[in-house]
């Protein structure tokens, strides 16, 4: 095995489950969910300078004023969106490192992602390549447009908080679907989970959380 992917010391699949201890004792109970965590090293997402903190418990810069989330709201989010079934496919909304990306690849068939910010797209395909990982497409383009081509979706996943939820991905979300996502500005957001019922949306507040803002201004390339 690669050592890199391996890790060693502060990076070792050792504290990688430490890692994941500590996100079952904060409540995530979703074994699959945890099980992906396992065997995903967050190492490899981050600058090697910052390679040390990857499994603590924190949100990390990634260049571009964006950041990795901390792995608990990963996790979080994973079973929130996951825990009623595992969908044939994931719309991703907010590339980024591409870690999040690679927890859901091993729990669905198939993971669209976007990603308006076109190196972190090519460093998140550059890292899912390294784990041998082939059910993700990915498209460089605004976040706030989804992905009509290949909607809709029985799940959709948001890295980044929107002031209000575009309509394009309400509009995308398949009848009986499910969006986890960070709605709000600054220290005002909040996570939701939207559900599709044959009645409309029904929202459902989760907790108080903190994203970069999902940005608008790129246009739609469909």
């Amino acid at each position: 095995m690669d050592l890199r992917l391996q890790g060693i010391g502060m990076t070792s699949p050792r504290t990688r489950e430490r890692m994941v201890n500590r996100i079952r004792e904060l409540g995530v109970t979703h074994a699959a969910t945890l099980a992906a965590l396992l065997d995903t090293p967050r190492h490899i997402f981050v600058e090697e300078a910052l390679a040390s903190r990857a499994y603590d418990d924190t949100a990390l810069p990634i260049g571009f004023n964006q950041t990795i989330s901390q792995p608990y709201i990963v996790a979080l989010m994973t079973q929130l969106l996951l825990e009623a079934g595992l969908p044939d496919k994931v719309l991703e909304v907010g590339t980024g490192s591409g870690y999040q990306t690679a927890i859901l690849a091993r729990l669905v068939k198939r993971v669209y992602t976007v990603e308006r910010i076109l190196p972190l797209q090519q460093r998140a395909r550059d890292r899912l390549d390294m784990l041998q990982i082939r059910n993700v497409r990915m498209k460089h383009s605004d976040g706030c447009w989804g992905w009509k081509g290949y909607a809709p979706y029985p799940a959709i996943l948001v890295t980044a908080a929107p002031v209000e939820i575009p309509e394009p991905l309400l509009a995308q979300l398949a009848p009986g679907g499910v969006m986890v996502i960070p709605v709000g500005e600054g220290r005002s957001q909040v996570l939701q989970r939207i559900h599709h019922t044959e009645t409309g949306f029904q929202v459902e507040s989760i907790a108080p959380v903190t994203f970069v803002p999902l940005i608008p201004g790129l246009p739609d390339q469909e």
